[in-house]
């Protein structure tokens, strides 16, 4: 679970089960790259590149919420509850690029 941020000027911390947690993701989605770009090297049909490609969206999409979640309950509430209000535009400029 995630401990009690300390989160400073663009930093933060994560418990060392998130850390791994998070690393685990990151290298699964990897993996799954290194075989989309196997897939094309050994030209493999397009429909089916394209579905791995639509996994590895669907796998960042959800590290990425996964990560946002940890953000807002950590850092943006220690932030807001220091006064720090401008934290709030910084989150939606975040929030904006990921659901583009």
């Amino acid at each position: 679970m995630l401990d009690k941020a300390h989160c400073h000027v663009n930093t933060s911390h994560h418990s060392e089960e998130f850390k791994k947690s998070m690393k685990n993701r990151l290298n699964r989605i990897e993996g799954q790259i290194r075989g989309i770009n196997r897939m094309i090297q050994e030209d493999v049909y397009c429909d089916d590149i394209l579905n791995q490609m639509a996994a590895v969206q669907s796998a960042l999409i959800s590290a990425g919420e996964r990560l946002l979640d940890a953000h807002i309950k950590s850092c943006v509430v220690e932030q807001i509850q220091d006064g720090q209000l401008d934290v709030l535009e910084e989150l939606m400029t975040t929030i904006r690029r990921l659901i583009r």
